[in-house]
């Protein structure tokens, strides 16, 4: 292939595995975007960035700034949801080498008059860019470079910054090379920022030995909006299998009463689009919907691809499901572990377009209820194209809708999740306790390549996870917990009412919760609040006031002298909010420190005065110095400070 191209683009940033897939950002954020470009030779060049929605009929274009060695930057804001398309290109600009050789030339005492009627074809081509009356200044011009007697007139319009800005204002692209497309998905800033509560509707009943219903959690969504959480999460809502049913404490036989596991799906009573009937109605489901938006929250429903044994489908589609040679249904397993009370859709069979079709369905019939988070269970034991499949479908009608992937896998596979297009991730941050683990995955977060398509959200907690540093532990130790996830993330959840309450007995040996309510109805008195619940809603109201905590990616470690001691600055992407958060994680003693400030972030001197407000107590610091002093107990094991400049 023959190109006259005069250019060379490539190591184009930010782009995941050659463009294979799109990158991320929220609505108002930016996207820097760095590239080498090469020219033959030692010609002027013009670089740029074109951009644009998909749903846009114009490109825009962004100057590119040279930041030395060949490497060219510039940014481009995304203000709508959707699809951004962008791609660099670069020429070699002849009207600007033409006046960079004049200027050398003079220099050097050249005459220069031929020079001034080549550039005649330059003067010539902005005359038709020009506004109207621009233009008979610029028609003089080329009078100027063709009279012999206009000479030093000519020299010095010819070298002028006025030329200059006109044709950088108007380039030629001649012999333009330009990138190939690359994408970015931009969702609602949600994606971004939420703080998520999960409990069980089934235990939201008042009275003792009463099955929840919808109208049970209306009751409730004061108490949540009120410690400052925007999403609610329910586990299934549908109803739950009878064959195979599990019993408390995951017995492999149930007793006559036994609620059963919400996510083994599907009895006679119907499917993935039915609603548990204790619960309620689809209708009771659509009104709680709409008054917990009345409290600003969202619900998130649980999508769980999985099956009871006497689900309809396994009636009405049996290729849809993998029978054993003994013609026996095949059950779940993540061995050792055993679901027998669950079966497995067949993703292999010849009929695959029908399922994945009916499971889209199943998503759109809650979306067009009302639904617009979904936290997927299990997305890691589906195909990964289907899931890019079913999200890109779901989000070409409705891209306000989020997605959860719930996948505590391997590194590779929960990346691979979030890159065919999960809006958030959960994450390691239930097991990483000591500050150097701490560190470590937060800079893997937010410095590596991951920052571009991975959204982590921090739960303390699930009903599945029981982790070893909070069973039997103190208030501390939950409150502890609490700040790094709601601090260090945008995006935190907690299962409660058990966290708050601290309701932390194991199953021997396992991080595994005794009497869970995965498999039996639990009755809570939500009226008890306690200083965790009083903490937990300072802390939600400082996330929702700083907008430096409303991200994940804009922070700093900061040193300090004491492993029981993390300190980090984090700013908003414009620097009008900046805090500096010091966590003790000690649960038990004090802990004493000097924190040393970022003081060339923060854009101080050494001697600059400047005070900082604990969001969390209302008392203020005045510091003046790189290294300060802290000490934390625990009593309150942390300072969240905002700095005021």
């Amino acid at each position: 292939m023959l190109r006259q191209h005069r250019v060379i683009i490539e190591n184009i940033a930010p782009q995941l595995e050659s463009g294979s897939f799109f990158i991320k950002r929220v609505v108002g954020e930016t996207v820097t975007v760095t590239a080498d470009v090469l020219p033959d030779g030692h010609d002027v060049i013009q670089v740029e960035v074109l951009c644009r929605h998909e749903k846009d009929k114009n490109t825009s274009t962004i100057h590119m700034r040279h930041l030395g060695s060949d490497l060219y930057s510039a940014s481009f804001t995304v203000d709508k949801q959707g699809f951004y398309e962008y791609s660099v290109r670069g020429w070699v600009d002849y009207a600007l080498n033409w006046q960079h050789g004049i200027e050398a030339k003079l220099k050097d005492g050249q005459y220069v008059k031929s020079e001034l009627l080549d550039g005649i074809q330059y003067i010539t081509y902005i005359s038709k860019m020009v506004s109207s009356s621009e233009k008979e200044e610029v028609i003089q011009w080329i009078k100027e470079f063709e009279d012999e007697h206009a000479y030093e007139s000519a020299i010095k319009t010819a070298t002028s910054r006025k030329l200059s800005r006109m044709f950088l204002e108007h380039p030629q692209r001649l012999f333009v090379n330009t990138s190939k497309t690359l994408q970015v998905y931009v969702d609602r800033k949600k994606a971004n920022f939420s703080t998520w509560y999960e409990f069980f509707p089934r235990s939201a009943a008042s009275e003792i030995g009463k099955h929840g219903t919808f109208k049970d959690c209306e009751r409730l969504l004061p108490r949540i909006a009120g410690m400052g959480f925007d999403t609610l999460y329910f586990p299934p809502i549908h109803p739950i299998g009878e064959k195979n049913r599990k019993g408390k404490n995951n017995a492999t036989n149930a007793k006559e009463g036994d609620s059963g596991v919400p996510w083994a799906i599907g009895s006679h009573l119907g499917g993935h689009k039915s609603i548990h009937p204790e619960l309620g109605t689809e209708g009771d489901f659509k009104h709680l919907i709409q008054r917990a938006k009345d409290h600003g929250i969202e619900i998130a429903m649980d999508l769980a691809f999985q099956a009871a044994p006497d689900h309809p489908y396994i009636t009405d589609h049996p290729e849809w499901f993998r029978k054993r040679p003994d013609g026996t249904m095949q059950y779940a397993e993540n061995p050792p572990k055993k679901y027998q009370d669950i079966v497995n859709f067949y993703f292999e069979t010849k009929a695959y377009k029908e399922l994945w079709e009916e499971l889209l369905s199943v998503a759109l019939h809650w979306v067009n209820c009302g639904v617009t988070i979904f936290r997927v269970d299990n997305p890691h034991t589906k195909p990964y194209y289907f899931w890019a499949w079913l999200i890109n479908e779901v989000k070409k009608k409705h891209p306000e809708v989020l997605f959860l992937a719930e996948a505590f896998s391997r590194p590779k596979v929960m990346q691979q999740l979030a890159k065919q297009g999960f809006s958030q991730s959960y994450s390691y941050f239930t097991w990483r306790v000591d500050k150097g683990e701490l560190m470590a995955y937060l800079t893997e977060l937010t410095q590596s390549e991951m920052k571009e398509y991975y959204r982590p959200n921090f739960w303390p907690n699930t009903p599945d996870i029981n982790p070893y540093h909070l069973q039997g532990s103190n208030e501390t130790m939950h409150l502890i917990r609490y700040v790094l996830a709601g601090t260090l993330c945008g995006n935190l959840g907690i299962y409660g009412p058990v966290f708050e309450y601290m309701v932390s007995d194991a199953m021997p040996g396992k991080e595994e919760y005794l009497n869970c309510e995965k498999y039996e109805i639990r009755h809570w008195d939500w009226t008890i609040e306690n200083k965790i619940t009083y903490l937990i809603t300072k802390i939600n109201e400082a996330r929702k006031k700083h907008a430096s905590l409303q991200q994940t990616n804009n922070i700093q470690f900061c040193h300090i002298e004491n492993n029981n001691l993390i300190a980090f600055y984090k700013w908003s992407d414009d620097r009008s909010d900046e805090t500096l958060t010091v966590i003790s994680l000690d649960s038990h003693h004090a802990q004493q420190g000097f924190v040393q400030l970022p003081l060339s972030s923060l854009g101080f001197n050494a001697g600059h005065s400047f005070s900082l407000r604990d969001a969390i107590t209302g008392n203020s610091y005045n510091w003046s110095t790189e290294w300060n002093y802290v000490e934390l107990n625990p009593a309150l094991p942390f300072h969240v400070f905002h700095i005021n400049k």
